[in-house]
């Protein structure tokens, strides 16, 4: 099991709602945020830079009704929030760095060792990342794998 990491925006955090709040309440934070930050509703004492802040913080506020509001990519955006969450939670025993690994060319997986005589296996695709919570395939110790220097 890898954890994958995108730097992806927080929806709700724009809209300062959660993901608990109805679609009713998500759309009254979303029109008084688009409100607020309308090019067209700032006032002439505004500043050249307020009012580049304010058209990128109107373009999030809209991106955010955009997936919030609809209920399949709400949905998709829910479980990928919690996916990430659970891999940010996830108990790790030790860090490894691939370099610690050994290559197995017949099954092409780096293997590492564990403690109970299981092994932790990463593929060549997963060992692309950063960084990677790799599980043992007999007992529930998981590692994280530092897969660049």
């Amino acid at each position: 099991m890898t954890s994958e990491r995108r730097s992806q925006k927080d929806w709700y955090s724009i809209l300062e709602s959660s993901p608990s709040d109805m679609l009713q309440d998500l759309k009254q934070k979303y029109q008084r945020l688009a409100l607020m930050y309308h090019p067209d509703k700032q006032g002439p004492d505004v500043t050249v830079t307020e009012a580049e802040e304010h058209l990128h913080r109107f373009i999030e506020v809209d991106q955010a009704w955009k997936v919030l509001s609809n209920q399949e990519t709400k949905r998709a955006y829910d479980l990928q929030l919690r996916a990430s969450e659970l891999n940010q939670s996830w108990p790790v025993d030790a860090h490894v760095c691939l370099d610690d690994m050994t290559w197995d060319d017949d099954n092409e997986v780096y293997t590492y060792g564990c403690r109970c005589g299981g092994e932790f296996s990463i593929g060549r695709e997963e060992a692309e990342g950063e960084e990677a919570i790799v599980c043992c395939d007999t007992c529930s110790l998981s590692i994280e794998v530092k897969t660049t220097t």
